[in-house]
């Protein structure tokens, strides 16, 4: 445990002590009273999100609607339709706040990839994040960037120096080296999950390892944490949208962990936090699952010749162009892109020239789910 030694806002913050907390800081009644509702609602999000036939149609959502809530805490805004719309382009096509958007999706999806791959954290993943959410190729911040945290606004506080984070490259590694071995090592630092994602937060956004983008990244930490330690499967519990209602006390807490080392507030406020959102989440699946179950037995009765698959891509992505819901088919037959020849729209229908045995493939396909085949038997009237 590292020696508390006062800090002064203006000056690098190079002894900010190593984890882990004081116990009697971090386990008292109150935090243990808020742990318990915050697992138990994890648990029930957790179970809840398992049962569901196609876990793609949550995940898409939420995790758009995360990308979206954490880039606004930075003073990015976008709206949904410009968000929905930017997924069916390329990314060279991007422009503006919806860009960013789509950039902290991207790294929440590498983050997910590698901590299932590896496991652990450490410092090249995180950079990894970060390098995908700025689309940038440098890393830890060197000391000549001189980084600061200044007051936001434009009163008579506005623009002041708030803090100063600790300041060269193996200063900022060693404190990283420190909350990599917190978050793995669950031997030595024996505490609950989310104790361990309430104080390691703090500890990111303290270090402030990057010129730029460090709350994004932290707060993707955050979600692989839960990954990681198996509270969740999937990435399907973002507390942005939480910190942006209570941005006011997100931020003074912070700040009494640093000028206070007041770490019981903060702790409570993050399993709050977390409670409140897992149970956002359940009702948000809850919903989904209705409005989909509604919406395909009413196709079913109207259009059955539809396949289940276009809906739950539709319910996937809201905006969707004919060609990928021609792909979305294509796959689920084995038909490659390359063997189809041509692609043409008219009436909002899709219809594609493939080889005539991969068509007879798509009819046989068709039939066998006991859907009318959609392709005309083109090969009778031109012979064999």
């Amino acid at each position: 445990m590292s020696k508390i030694i006062p800090y002064d806002r203006n000056k690098p913050y190079n002894n900010l002590p190593l984890l882990s907390p004081p116990d009697e800081k971090v386990i008292t009644i109150e935090v243990l009273q808020a742990l318990n509702n915050s697992n138990k609602a994890l648990a029930e999000l957790k179970g809840l999100a398992g049962k569901l036939p196609n876990q793609s149609m949550l995940v898409n959502t939420i995790t758009l609607r995360e990308a979206k809530a954490s880039t606004e805490i930075e003073n990015i805004f976008t709206t949904d339709d410009e968000l929905y719309k930017s997924l069916m382009i390329g990314e060279y096509y991007l422009q503006g706040n919806a860009k960013e958007v789509l950039f902290y999706r991207q790294a929440l999806w590498t983050g997910f990839t590698e901590i299932k791959n590896s496991g652990t954290f450490n410092t090249d993943l995180i950079v990894k994040i970060y390098q995908e959410i700025k689309q940038v190729s440098d890393g830890i911040r060197p000391p000549q960037t001189e980084t600061v945290i200044k007051k936001s606004g434009s009163g008579l506080l506005g623009g002041s120096v708030t803090y100063t984070p600790p300041r060269g490259i193996n200063i900022i590694e060693e404190k990283l080296g420190n909350l990599f071995d917190y978050l793995n090592d669950d031997i030595k630092y024996n505490y609950d999950p989310l104790i361990k994602l309430a104080v390691s937060h703090y500890q990111f956004e303290a270090i402030h390892p990057f010129r730029d983008g460090n709350g994004r990244t932290g707060r993707i930490l955050s979600i692989l944490l839960m990954i990681q330690k198996k509270l969740l499967e999937l990435p399907i519990l973002y507390l942005s949208a939480y910190i942006i209602r209570e941005k006011d006390d997100y931020y003074e807490l912070l700040n009494s962990v640093t000028s206070r080392r007041s770490w019981t507030h903060w702790i409570i406020y993050m399993l709050k936090a977390i409670e409140e959102t897992a149970i956002y989440t359940i009702s948000k699946i809850e919903e989904i699952d209705r409005l989909f179950n509604n919406t395909l037995g009413l196709i079913g009765k109207k259009f059955p010749h539809i396949r289940k698959e276009t809906i739950e891509k539709i319910f996937e992505q809201p905006y969707i162009s004919p060609k990928k819901l021609v792909d979305l088919i294509m796959s689920k037959v084995k038909v490659k892109n390359r063997e189809i020849s041509d692609i043409q729209v008219m009436d909002n229908f899709s219809f594609i020239t493939v080889p005539f045995d991969k068509a007879e493939k798509i009819m046989i396909s068709f039939k066998e789910k006991g859907q009318k085949s959609l392709i005309s038997h083109a090969k009778k009237t031109r012979g064999k």
